[in-house]
């Protein structure tokens, strides 16, 4: 028996890892393929989408690392969001990560934590793109996703959220 388990074991950690890399190329390049169509995939946040699925599939400093590249590896593949954008969205994204691992300890509901987490994150990015607006260090309108659109988005997010996380809760 223990040669069978021995035996499945690096099986199991190549399908992981052929897994992981699959996984890691769609979430990097999901963003940068949105960008290059006519359609306003924008909507639906590509990039947080992709951080969401990071989250709660693999591990938090897999999620930092999704949070913090994303938006610079789109930018370098299709050369949008600007780098001043990329960089904010960076942050966003890392705000976003960050809360949601420090509410889902104190707030056991994933459907509320990742909505705190999005909403404070959103506001974040709002208050320093208002600044950098208001400075001409950036250029564009402060808000170019419908606030409804972003309700819905975040709605469904906080709900893939609880749905992943009590699946997870219902295996232990």
């Amino acid at each position: 028996m223990e040669r069978v388990i021995s035996f499945i074991k690096p099986i199991l950690t190549i399908k992981s890892v052929l897994l992981d890399l699959l996984f890691l190329t769609f979430i990097y390049f999901v963003p940068a393929i949105t960008h290059l169509m006519s359609l306003p995939v924008y909507f639906i946040e590509p990039m947080r989408l992709m951080l969401v699925f990071a989250i709660l599939h693999t591990s938090k400093n897999n999620a930092i690392v999704i949070a913090l590249t994303l938006p610079i590896f789109s930018f370098l593949i299709s050369a949008h969001p600007s780098i001043i954008k990329s960089g904010l969205i960076s942050i966003e994204l890392l705000v976003n990560t960050l809360l949601f691992f420090q509410i889902v300890k104190r707030i056991p509901n994933a459907f509320w934590a990742m909505m705190i987490a999005v909403l404070v994150s959103k506001i974040m990015y709002y208050g320093i793109k208002f600044s950098l607006l208001s400075f001409a260090v950036m250029e564009g309108s402060l808000v170019s996703t419908p606030l409804i659109i972003q309700i819905v988005m975040i709605l469904i997010f906080s709900g893939y959220a609880y749905q992943i996380m009590n699946v997870k809760e219902g295996e232990n």
